[in-house]
Protein backbone atom coordinates (compact mmCIF):
# COMPACT_ATOMS: atom_id res chain seq x y z
CA UNK A 1 0.00 0.00 0.00
CA UNK A 2 1.21 3.49 -0.83
CA UNK A 3 1.80 5.85 2.10
CA UNK A 4 0.75 9.50 1.99
CA UNK A 5 4.23 10.34 3.31
CA UNK A 6 6.96 7.89 2.42
CA UNK A 7 8.78 6.04 5.20
CA UNK A 8 12.08 7.68 6.10
CA UNK A 9 10.75 11.12 5.18
CA UNK A 10 11.90 14.12 7.18
CA UNK A 11 8.21 14.94 7.64
CA UNK A 12 7.71 11.72 9.59
CA UNK A 13 10.72 12.58 11.74
CA UNK A 14 9.36 16.06 12.47
CA UNK A 15 5.82 14.94 13.26
CA UNK A 16 6.87 11.79 15.11
CA UNK A 17 8.33 13.64 18.07
CA UNK A 18 6.35 15.38 20.80
CA UNK A 19 9.14 17.90 21.39
CA UNK A 20 8.89 19.31 17.90
CA UNK A 21 5.09 19.26 17.92
CA UNK A 22 5.04 21.30 21.14
CA UNK A 23 7.06 24.04 19.45
CA UNK A 24 4.80 23.87 16.38
CA UNK A 25 1.89 24.29 18.80
CA UNK A 26 3.54 27.33 20.39
CA UNK A 27 4.09 29.05 17.06
CA UNK A 28 0.65 28.23 15.70
CA UNK A 29 -1.04 29.46 18.88
CA UNK A 30 0.59 32.86 18.35
CA UNK A 31 -0.27 33.17 14.68
CA UNK A 32 -3.83 31.86 15.06
CA UNK A 33 -4.49 34.72 17.45
CA UNK A 34 -3.46 37.28 14.83
CA UNK A 35 -5.10 35.81 11.75
CA UNK A 36 -7.80 38.04 10.29
CA UNK A 37 -10.03 34.97 9.91
CA UNK A 38 -9.77 33.96 13.57
CA UNK A 39 -13.45 34.85 13.97
CA UNK A 40 -14.21 31.57 12.18
CA UNK A 41 -12.45 29.69 14.98
CA UNK A 42 -14.57 31.64 17.47
CA UNK A 43 -17.84 30.92 15.66
CA UNK A 44 -18.29 27.42 17.11
CA UNK A 45 -17.02 28.52 20.53
CA UNK A 46 -14.62 25.56 20.71
CA UNK A 47 -11.41 27.56 20.45
CA UNK A 48 -11.95 30.00 23.34
CA UNK A 49 -13.58 27.27 25.46
CA UNK A 50 -10.61 24.91 25.13
CA UNK A 51 -7.75 26.42 23.11
CA UNK A 52 -5.29 23.69 24.07
CA UNK A 53 -7.68 20.90 23.18
CA UNK A 54 -8.55 22.61 19.89
CA UNK A 55 -4.92 22.90 18.89
CA UNK A 56 -4.13 19.34 19.97
CA UNK A 57 -7.01 18.10 17.81
CA UNK A 58 -5.51 19.96 14.85
CA UNK A 59 -2.16 18.31 15.56
CA UNK A 60 -3.87 14.91 15.81
CA UNK A 61 -5.40 15.33 12.36
CA UNK A 62 -2.05 16.39 10.91
CA UNK A 63 -0.30 13.36 12.41
CA UNK A 64 -3.06 11.05 11.20
CA UNK A 65 -2.45 12.28 7.67
CA UNK A 66 1.34 12.10 7.91
CA UNK A 67 1.43 8.52 9.18
CA UNK A 68 -1.42 6.96 7.21
CA UNK A 69 -1.60 5.09 3.96
CA UNK A 70 -2.71 7.19 1.01
CA UNK A 71 -6.36 6.13 1.05
CA UNK A 72 -6.75 6.62 4.82
CA UNK A 73 -4.99 9.97 4.69
CA UNK A 74 -7.27 11.17 1.90
CA UNK A 75 -10.30 10.11 3.95
CA UNK A 76 -8.97 12.10 6.92
CA UNK A 77 -8.51 15.16 4.70
CA UNK A 78 -12.03 14.71 3.33
CA UNK A 79 -13.40 14.61 6.90
CA UNK A 80 -11.66 17.91 7.64
CA UNK A 81 -13.18 19.42 4.50
CA UNK A 82 -16.63 18.15 5.48
CA UNK A 83 -16.34 19.58 9.00
CA UNK A 84 -15.47 22.99 7.60
CA UNK A 85 -18.33 22.75 5.10
CA UNK A 86 -20.71 22.12 7.99
CA UNK A 87 -19.47 25.19 9.83
CA UNK A 88 -19.87 27.27 6.67
CA UNK A 89 -23.43 26.02 6.19
CA UNK A 90 -24.26 26.81 9.81
CA UNK A 91 -22.92 30.34 9.53
CA UNK A 92 -24.24 30.96 6.03
CA UNK A 93 -20.87 32.14 4.75
CA UNK A 94 -17.75 30.71 3.14
CA UNK A 95 -14.32 30.48 4.74
CA UNK A 96 -12.01 32.31 2.32
CA UNK A 97 -9.40 30.27 0.48
CA UNK A 98 -6.64 32.49 1.82
CA UNK A 99 -7.57 31.48 5.38
CA UNK A 100 -7.17 27.80 4.49
CA UNK A 101 -3.86 28.57 2.80
CA UNK A 102 -2.71 30.44 5.90
CA UNK A 103 -3.18 27.31 8.01
CA UNK A 104 -1.31 25.15 5.51
CA UNK A 105 1.45 27.74 5.31
CA UNK A 106 1.69 27.75 9.12
CA UNK A 107 2.07 23.99 9.24
CA UNK A 108 4.86 24.13 6.67
CA UNK A 109 6.68 27.03 8.31
CA UNK A 110 6.48 25.88 11.92
CA UNK A 111 7.39 22.31 10.98
CA UNK A 112 10.63 23.67 9.57
CA UNK A 113 11.26 26.26 12.27
CA UNK A 114 10.56 23.86 15.14
CA UNK A 115 12.80 21.08 13.85
CA UNK A 116 15.63 23.53 13.20
CA UNK A 117 15.25 25.00 16.68
CA UNK A 118 15.49 21.62 18.40
CA UNK A 119 17.60 19.54 16.05
CA UNK A 120 19.49 20.92 13.05
CA UNK A 121 19.19 22.99 9.92
CA UNK A 122 17.21 21.37 7.15
CA UNK A 123 18.48 21.15 3.59
CA UNK A 124 16.61 22.83 0.77
CA UNK A 125 15.45 19.40 -0.39
CA UNK A 126 14.07 18.55 3.06
CA UNK A 127 12.23 21.86 3.26
CA UNK A 128 10.78 21.19 -0.19
CA UNK A 129 9.61 17.80 1.08
CA UNK A 130 7.76 19.45 3.99
CA UNK A 131 6.16 21.86 1.53
CA UNK A 132 5.12 19.04 -0.82
CA UNK A 133 3.33 17.03 1.87
CA UNK A 134 1.14 19.87 3.12
CA UNK A 135 0.61 21.27 -0.35
CA UNK A 136 -0.86 17.89 -1.32
CA UNK A 137 -3.22 18.25 1.61
CA UNK A 138 -4.38 21.58 0.18
CA UNK A 139 -4.81 20.09 -3.28
CA UNK A 140 -6.96 17.29 -1.85
CA UNK A 141 -9.08 19.91 -0.07
CA UNK A 142 -9.68 21.61 -3.41
CA UNK A 143 -7.95 24.85 -2.47
CA UNK A 144 -7.19 27.29 -5.25
CA UNK A 145 -4.10 29.32 -6.04
CA UNK A 146 -1.62 27.14 -4.16
CA UNK A 147 2.11 27.59 -4.80
CA UNK A 148 3.70 24.85 -6.88
CA UNK A 149 7.24 24.88 -5.47
CA UNK A 150 8.92 25.49 -2.13
CA UNK A 151 10.65 28.61 -3.44
CA UNK A 152 7.33 30.04 -4.57
CA UNK A 153 5.87 29.17 -1.16
CA UNK A 154 8.62 31.20 0.58
CA UNK A 155 7.55 34.31 -1.32
CA UNK A 156 3.85 33.63 -0.80
CA UNK A 157 4.35 32.99 2.91
CA UNK A 158 5.89 36.45 3.34
CA UNK A 159 2.98 37.98 1.43
CA UNK A 160 0.43 36.20 3.61
CA UNK A 161 2.19 37.29 6.80
CA UNK A 162 2.14 40.91 5.66
CA UNK A 163 -1.49 40.83 4.48
CA UNK A 164 -3.45 38.46 6.69
CA UNK A 165 -2.35 39.26 10.24
CA UNK A 166 -3.63 41.97 12.56
CA UNK A 167 -3.98 42.39 16.31
CA UNK A 168 -7.64 42.51 17.32
CA UNK A 169 -9.93 41.97 20.29
CA UNK A 170 -9.89 38.28 19.33
CA UNK A 171 -6.12 38.32 19.84
CA UNK A 172 -6.40 39.72 23.34
CA UNK A 173 -9.22 37.35 24.28
CA UNK A 174 -7.40 34.28 22.98
CA UNK A 175 -4.30 35.14 24.98
CA UNK A 176 -6.48 35.54 28.05
CA UNK A 177 -7.77 32.04 27.39
CA UNK A 178 -4.23 30.71 27.01
CA UNK A 179 -3.34 32.17 30.38
CA UNK A 180 -6.52 30.85 31.99
CA UNK A 181 -6.01 27.30 30.72
CA UNK A 182 -2.23 27.13 31.19
CA UNK A 183 -1.76 29.00 34.45
CA UNK A 184 0.70 31.87 34.88
CA UNK A 185 3.97 29.90 34.87
CA UNK A 186 3.17 27.73 31.85
CA UNK A 187 1.71 30.77 30.09
CA UNK A 188 5.02 32.59 30.49
CA UNK A 189 6.83 29.55 29.10
CA UNK A 190 4.49 29.59 26.10
CA UNK A 191 5.35 33.23 25.43
CA UNK A 192 9.06 32.49 25.66
CA UNK A 193 8.72 29.56 23.25
CA UNK A 194 6.90 31.87 20.85
CA UNK A 195 9.80 34.33 21.00
CA UNK A 196 12.10 31.53 19.83
CA UNK A 197 10.02 30.27 16.92
CA UNK A 198 7.67 32.89 15.41
CA UNK A 199 8.55 35.08 12.39
CA UNK A 200 9.59 38.67 13.20
CA UNK A 201 6.29 40.19 12.04
CA UNK A 202 4.32 37.93 14.41
CA UNK A 203 6.62 38.88 17.27
CA UNK A 204 6.23 42.57 16.47
CA UNK A 205 2.43 42.47 16.32
CA UNK A 206 2.21 40.59 19.61
CA UNK A 207 4.98 42.58 21.33
CA UNK A 208 6.69 39.42 22.55
CA UNK A 209 10.15 40.98 22.78
CA UNK A 210 13.48 39.74 21.49
CA UNK A 211 15.27 38.28 24.52
CA UNK A 212 14.61 34.52 24.58
CA UNK A 213 14.68 33.82 28.30
CA UNK A 214 13.72 30.23 27.54
CA UNK A 215 17.04 29.60 25.78
CA UNK A 216 18.79 28.22 28.92
CA UNK A 217 15.77 25.99 29.62
CA UNK A 218 15.95 24.75 26.04
CA UNK A 219 19.59 23.83 26.54
CA UNK A 220 18.70 21.85 29.68
CA UNK A 221 15.87 20.18 27.81
CA UNK A 222 18.14 19.06 24.98
CA UNK A 223 20.53 17.63 27.57
CA UNK A 224 17.69 15.82 29.35
CA UNK A 225 16.74 14.12 26.08
CA UNK A 226 20.22 12.65 25.84
CA UNK A 227 19.84 10.97 29.22
CA UNK A 228 16.23 9.95 28.49
CA UNK A 229 14.74 12.05 31.31
CA UNK A 230 12.88 14.59 29.20
CA UNK A 231 9.52 13.29 30.41
CA UNK A 232 10.25 14.69 33.87
CA UNK A 233 10.69 18.16 32.41
CA UNK A 234 7.56 17.78 30.26
CA UNK A 235 5.62 16.85 33.38
CA UNK A 236 6.58 20.22 34.82
CA UNK A 237 5.90 22.20 31.65
CA UNK A 238 2.56 20.69 30.60
CA UNK A 239 -0.89 20.79 32.21
CA UNK A 240 -1.62 17.39 33.81
CA UNK A 241 -4.76 16.79 31.73
CA UNK A 242 -2.72 16.76 28.51
CA UNK A 243 0.13 14.47 29.57
CA UNK A 244 -1.51 11.44 27.95
CA UNK A 245 -1.79 13.27 24.62
CA UNK A 246 1.84 14.36 24.75
CA UNK A 247 3.02 10.86 25.64
CA UNK A 248 1.20 9.55 22.59
CA UNK A 249 2.87 12.16 20.39
CA UNK A 250 6.26 10.77 21.41
CA UNK A 251 5.55 7.41 19.80
CA UNK A 252 7.80 7.28 16.76
CA UNK A 253 6.24 6.02 13.52
CA UNK A 254 8.80 5.40 10.82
Amino acid sequence: MQDFVKKGSIVREIWGTGDTILIIFAGASAEFALNKAVDWLYYTGKLPADPLGRLFSTVAYARQIVFSELEAANKAIDRITAIHAGVEASRGATIPDWAYRDVLFMLIDYSIRSFELLERKLTHEEKAEVFDVFNRVGIRMGLKDLPTTYDEWVLRRDQHLARDLAKSHFTSDLYRQYRKHLGLVRYRLLLEAQVLVVPPIVNKLLGLGTLPLLQPVLAVYKWSRKIKSEWLLKSILLPPQYKAEIRQLDVQTN
